[in-house]
């Protein structure tokens, strides 16, 4: 029991196949074991016949079929054909196992009998010597299940060796002992034999898996992979080398040398003649080294790329990967970094590089090239209102047009955006840069159908000449300040780049730098320009004006001030400083009189701009109703629909809005409906022709329209005191503003104005004389 325990102990440890070996063991080779069967049923005959002991007869018979039971399951095992599964193992193990104790049994049996039952020493010498032997045997037959073959010496040989001790001489007794001796040697020599064996038999496994694992990632890698021992004969080939090189399987069967797989390759259209040879001379040279090679097939247009890697005892290792899809990659990762994914036209990275090659190699220092920038007019309009796509297919028209209008040597590119660069080269005088400047002109302008639409754009264009030393950043640079220049002239033109424009810029350059040290350092200033209520001929309200005392320039206007502080970004920072000082200025005044600021369309859609409103009251402490803000109607252009919500907001605070500058830009009366607005400024530009019937009509109607919705009406640019008396005439303007009344004047001289509009009395050195219509 004790036995079997450990063997089925054994058994979990081990592998199904393993076990499945062990059994198949014990009935390989079953010559051995019906020989030895049929030589005892012999031997115990002689013992019978010699003795004439009648038990010894039916042990005879005993002895007989048990050996003819085994030889028959013997031979129904030899004829199967397929491999044990585990439970067919442990199936034909039980029949062995039931078979072999039989017949250790019927051995022992009569072994027993021959010794106890007669007193011939020939025929103890006969079963001794025969049982002897075959438990002997058994040992190599059995070392599979050595558990089985120790359960047969114990049936065997003990009822044996028990008989030689029972005679009871010194020599049987002594017999018995080396016996037992014997019989325990056995029992350890077919334990060591099973180790043996199945060590070898996980050995064997092991290499087999390892074997199918090398084989397995072998011939599922990416790459092909072939290896040449010493001889240039060929150790090991892949799938992937063989299918990448079309190879067939007999040539790699019969074990071809590098030369034969070589020119197979190159018979069956993989690698040319040329990179055949190439590859077997790396092969040969056993030495590292990467190369590609072209598919000779065009069509198929194939790049493998082969390493080679040398073996310390001799030949080499060959790696071989197509990089035909990276290689392709590479390339579009390439022209996309240097070419425009719409147009297909030379990116601005290509250009710079293109046009700082072509000024290196001039060799002519007086050949004449021209650099064009081409910026289109009204394309912005185009894609807002027909949307991206169809802004896209017109930019691909336009790079169409340009294509056409150059010459081979000329260099065209889109410099992002709705801008276009052309580089001319060996040009006789300026004028051909000027011709071809008047025809992209003229050509760009023509209409385009994009999508069943008509679509008509502009261009404008600065160009720069090529001179001595001139480098292409130098070149982009003047352009672009042509370019400038050219767009300030009304645009759907071209400009030359002049020296003076370099100046122009330089001054904008001072003048940015010198616009954020004053905003750092707070150099600036309020004026007031007040507006007259034309009913009590009282100040109502005064606008907040921004003024720049400059150390150099003196003081500077808003019109000069506020454009570049939109380009700079800093129009945010100083309407947020001017609201601030607004709110205080105003609280000193008296307090029916509001103060008015102006914010840009930057600042009024910048995300926080009703929490600045709300601080600027709060550290100011002015009501909310004293407080205007003016807005234009661009800025009313703009995401609408939070437009409406943030003048929404503010009107619940109580802040008033007011509309400025109402009828110049993109006039509409629908804003006056859909938006919460208290006052409507109308434009000076009204008064211009104002004592005839149209124009004072046109002012009146819009008065009274505006009127009629609620909302007090200013009218700016009030000059004269005949223009105050006809926009006053039917009583829907509710206030003026302009010069008859005051000009923008310093945050004390309002203070003066306020005190005499409101009726304070003033020190006689500071009384202010106001128009006779204006102010009482």
């Amino acid at each position: 029991m004790q036995l079997a325990t450990e063997s089925r102990s054994l058994d979990h440890n081990m592998s199904p196949s393993t076990y499945a070996a062990l059994i198949d063991s014990l009935f390989q080779n079953p010559a051995p074991l019906f020989a030895g069967a049929i030589m005892v049923a012999g031997a115990a005959v002689m013992t019978a016949l010699k003795t004439e002991v009648a038990l010894l007869w039916p042990c005879v018979v005993f002895l007989i079929a048990s050996g003819a039971a085994r030889a028959v399951d013997m031979h129904w095992y030899k004829t199967r054909r397929s491999m044990l599964t585990a439970d067919e193992a442990a199936r034909w193990e039980a029949r062995y196992q039931i078979g072999a104790m039989v017949y250790a049994i019927a051995l022992g049996t009569w072994c027993a009998v021959a010794l106890l039952f007669s007193d011939d020493a020939v025929a103890h010498m006969i079963c001794v010597t025969v049982t002897t032997g075959y438990v002997a045997a058994g040992a190599g037959r059995t070392y599979g299940r050595p558990w089985i073959f120790h359960v047969q010496i114990a049936l065997a040989c003990g009822p044996t060796a028990i008989a030689l001790a029972l005679k009871g001489t010194p020599y049987y007794i002594g017999m018995a002992v080396v016996s037992a001796v014997f019989f325990l040697a056995l029992k350890q020599i077919s334990t060591n034999l099973q180790r043996i064996f199945v060590q070898a038999l996980v050995a064997r496994e092991r290499e087999a898996a390892l074997a199918g694992q090398f084989d397995t990632a072998l011939n599922n890698m990416p790459h092909g992979l072939c290896m040449f021992a010493a001889d240039g004969r060929l150790a090991v080939m892949n799938h992937r080398f063989s299918e990448m090189m079309n190879l067939s399987d007999d040539l790699v069967q019969r074990g071809a040398g590098a030369r034969d797989i070589i020119a197979a390759c190159v018979s069956g259209g993989s690698i040319s003649a040329a990179s055949g040879r190439m590859i077997l001379s790396e092969i040969e040279n056993t030495q590292a080294r990467d190369i590609i090679t072209a598919d000779p097939d065009i069509a198929r247009s194939r790049s493998l790329s082969w390493t080679f890697q040398p073996m310390a005892g001799g030949g080499a290792v060959v790696l071989l990967e197509d990089i035909t899809e990276r290689r392709n990659a590479e390339a579009r990762i390439s022209h996309l970094a240097r070419y425009d994914e719409l147009t297909a036209l030379p990116n601005r990275v290509n250009f710079r590089d293109e046009i700082g090659r072509l000024l290196a190699i001039r060799h002519d220092a007086e050949q004449l090239s021209a650099l064009l920038f081409i910026d289109l007019d009204q394309f912005k309009q185009v894609n807002d209102t027909l949307g991206h796509p169809c802004g896209d297919q017109l930019l691909c028209a336009v790079a169409d047009r340009l294509r056409a209008m150059l010459r081979p040597e000329d260099f065209v590119a889109r410099f992002g955006g709705d801008e276009f660069v052309v580089f001319q080269q060996n040009l006789k005088s300026t004028e051909e840069a000027a011709v071809l400047a008047r025809r992209i002109v003229e050509h760009l302008s023509e209409r385009y159908k994009i999508d069943n639409h008509l679509v008509e754009i502009g261009a404008s264009i600065g160009i720069a000449m090529t001179g001595p030393g001139v480098s292409a950043d130098t070149l982009l640079k003047n352009a672009d300040m042509a370019l400038y220049r050219a767009k300030a002239d009304g645009r759907g033109t071209f400009c030359f780049f002049r020296d003076e424009m370099a100046q122009t810029v330089e001054a904008r350059r001072i003048l940015e730098l010198d616009l954020r040290k004053a905003l750092a350092n707070e150099e600036f200033e309020l004026f007031y320009q007040p507006l007259v209520n034309l009913k009590s001929g009282r100040i109502a309200t005064c606008e907040a004006l921004l003024r720049w005392n400059h150390p150099v320039r003196g003081t500077v206007s808003p019109i000069d001030i506020i454009p570049v502080a939109e380009d700079m970004g800093l129009i945010v920072d100083l309407g947020r400083w001017i609201l601030r000082k607004a709110c205080m200025e105003c609280m000193k005044w008296p307090d029916a009189v509001s103060v008015a600021v102006n914010f840009s369309p930057q600042q009024f859609h910048q995300r926080d701009v009703l929490s600045e409103v709300r601080y600027a009251l709060e550290v100011s402490g002015l009501p909310a109703d004293r407080l205007e803000i003016e807005i234009t109607e661009s800025s009313l252009l703009r995401n609408t629909q939070l437009t409406h919500d943030v003048l929404s907001q503010l009107h619940a605070l109580g802040v008033r809005i007011s509309l400025d500058d109402f009828g110049t830009g993109y006039s509409s009366l629908s804003y006056l409906h859909n938006f919460p607005l208290q006052k409507v400024k109308i434009d000076r530009s009204f008064l211009q022709g104002i004592d005839t019937d149209r124009p004072l009509t046109l002012l009146r109607g819009v008065a009274r329209l505006s009127a009629d919705l609620g909302m007090s009406v200013v009218v700016e640019g009030i000059e004269t005191n005949e223009q105050l008396e006809l926009i006053s005439a039917d009583g829907t303007v509710t206030e003026a503003q302009g010069y008859l009344f005051s000009r923008p004047v310093p945050a004390m001289r309002v203070r003066q104005l306020l005190n005499a509009s409101h009726g304070r009395r003033l020190p006689d050195d500071q009384v202010l004389v106001l128009p006779s219509r204006s102010i009482a």
